[in-house]
């Protein structure tokens, strides 16, 4: 992780600026020890004049500036750390797709983003610069020692490493617990998002006390982790004061026989006991820090897995632009899909061709690789084995921005946000003015109930559309697509489902007026969707078992008709 937080520091300007600014400070007030101790022994043993105590007061009030302005640009260091850290992390799970994060809980995913990248401030406020102060200060301690006095210097630099040593033994139990530790925090994020998403139908079934119990036990086995990586952390203190005031008693006790015999002066004696602890004081505290930042370490792991995952669908690549133009012919190849950690494939061997303008439906049973069929046209999961062509060319080598540009999707549980009834609809297209939104609720059918809304279109919709009904919602996802009247390719998954007659013939009207003149692809199981249809592709378990004309496919026992059509 560290390699690549310091590669992410140095992507960004303005934090490489901040970071070298807060590092330079914190190694030059390091530095500046040297000097205080040399003017406080030469006054309290009269070498220097009193008039060094003014150089003294100097030096001491530039080490307090240098740890204000350290402390200012480490925030701002910090600051801009996390913000390219999220935004590259929301973009990259932007590109997963849903298939991908379906392996992600996504109340872990929002912990992640949140509470868990917060905790990277004692990370790159105290421990990188404590680091930095580490690998300078204790070296120029030893190299005044050494010209100051010998034996003094010799017991510093054997009992110096002490310090590393037993520090990286308890820093490396550390890693482990506080990863424990993040692990729980990300369940116990994970567990209760999904509850609170799911509190009404717990309530339904009765379960919502029970699920109570569940977050206490999560909660419990977090508040344990916790405490054990307290206990290690206080415990890696210990054993690093114990060390270093052993050290220190080793240098102090032969000094002050020293001074007592006259066989070292005062002005050295004092410098040697004030610089001594300086020697040990900047491991000590990287020690300390290091426990401070390990929550923050844990979750930029957890950040950098998800950014380096391999198995993304889409890759870095210098992507040719989809041709506009009018509906698309989709053509798929020997088409193999899997999922991950799945034996069987979702998708086997499928070829298909739609040609333009035409109205395909996909009917079967559940899970049987319709929506799959879908993911794939989105590009939201690519294919195992074979190829998708969009008008000849490979969609795997397309820009997939652009190509969605050219898509309207209806999924079967659309998501609406807690906005406005018309920003909702003005979602694939953020510039549509407010008639081409009242144009698109018309034409979905969705006006008939906007209109009666207290606010009309500025009235807010609530969380997931807590405050409509399934049909007004179905009918929003459909004006979103009316909004985008560019759109050359339909898809919609099931979007009369859950639907009650009413809505689901203003919902069938709305969809055979957005289907005209496009190609579209319908998952559809009830038989006022399969109407609209031109072409029934049946898929079982992931294979295409038999595609026939419409018309024919709703015949009671035309099934030997319907062999003699099938492509």
């Amino acid at each position: 992780m560290h390699k690549d937080l310091l590669r992410l520091m140095r992507a960004e300007r303005s934090v490489r600026a901040h970071l070298t600014v807060t590092l330079a400070a914190a190694v030059i007030a390091g530095l500046l020890v040297l000097v205080q101790a040399e003017l406080l022994a030469g006054v309290l043993s009269g070498r220097f004049a009193t008039g060094a105590l003014l150089f003294l007061a100097a030096v001491v009030g530039l080490r307090a500036l240098l740890g204000w302005g350290q402390g200012i640009f480490a925030a701002r260091t910090s600051t801009g750390v996390k913000s390219a850290l999220r935004h590259r992390l929301l973009a990259r799970l932007q590109e997963l797709g849903p298939a991908r994060l379906s392996g992600h809980r996504s109340g872990e995913l929002v912990t992640l983003t949140g509470r868990g990248l917060d905790a990277l401030d004692p990370y790159l406020t105290g421990y990188l610069p404590a680091m930095a102060v580490a690998g300078v200060v204790p070296v120029a301690v030893l190299v005044r020692l050494f010209a100051a006095d010998l034996t003094s210097a010799v017991i510093v630099l054997i009992t110096l490493p002490l310090i590393p040593i037993f520090g990286a033994l308890v820093g490396m139990h550390t890693k482990a617990v506080t990863e424990r530790q993040w692990r729980a925090l990300s369940l116990l994020g994970g567990h209760f998002l999904d509850v609170v998403r799911g509190l009404p139908t717990l309530r339904a079934f009765g379960r919502a006390r029970y699920q109570a119990s569940v977050i206490q036990r999560v909660a419990d086995s977090h508040r344990s982790a916790t405490m054990r990586t307290l206990r290690v952390a206080f415990l890696s203190s210990l054993v690093l004061e114990l060390c270093a005031s052993l050290s220190l008693a080793l240098v102090a006790v032969p000094i002050g026989l020293r001074l007592l015999g006259g066989s070292l002066d005062l002005t050295t004696a004092l410098l040697v006991l004030l610089l001594a602890p300086e020697a040990y004081l900047p491991l000590r505290m990287m020690g300390t820090r290091f426990h401070a930042s390990m929550e923050g370490v844990a979750a930029a792991d957890a950040a950098f897995a998800v950014l380096d995952d391999a198995a993304a669908p889409e890759q870095a690549r210098a992507a040719a632009v989809p041709a506009a133009g009018g509906p698309p012919e989709i053509r798929l190849e020997n088409v193999t899909v899997r999922y991950p950690g799945r034996d069987d494939p979702a998708l086997r061997e499928v070829s298909l061709v739609i040609t333009p303008g035409e109205r395909v439906a996909l009917v079967g049973e559940s899970g049987g690789g319709k929506s799959t069929l879908l993911h794939l046209l989105l590009g939201f999961v690519a294919p195992t084995e074979g190829r998708v062509l969009v008008d000849g060319a490979d969609l795997a080598e397309l820009d997939l921005t652009a190509w969605r540009d050219r898509l309207a999707f209806v999924p079967q549980r659309p998501h609406l946000f807690a906005t406005s009834v018309a920003d909702n609809i003005r979602l694939g297209a953020p510039s549509a003015s407010p008639e081409l939104v009242r144009r698109a609720a018309v034409a979905a059918h969705a006006d008939e109930f906007v209109d009666v809304l207290p606010d009309g279109y500025d009235t807010l919709v609530g969380e997931r559309g807590a405050n409509l009904s399934a049909g007004q919602r179905q009918r929003l996802a459909l004006a979103r697509a009316f909004c985008r009247p560019d759109a050359s390719l339909l898809l919609l998954d099931e979007p009369t489902a859950r639907l009650d007659g009413r809505s689901e013939a203003a919902v069938v009207t709305a969809t055979a007026e957005l289907s005209r003149g496009r190609t579209s692809v319908i998952v559809a199981h009830r038989p006022a969707m399969i109407d609209l249809a031109d072409r029934v592709i049946r898929i079982q378990e992931g294979r295409i078992v038999s595609d026939v004309l419409a018309e024919k496919s709703l015949v009671p026992g035309a099934g030997a008709a319907q062999a003699g059509d099938e492509r």
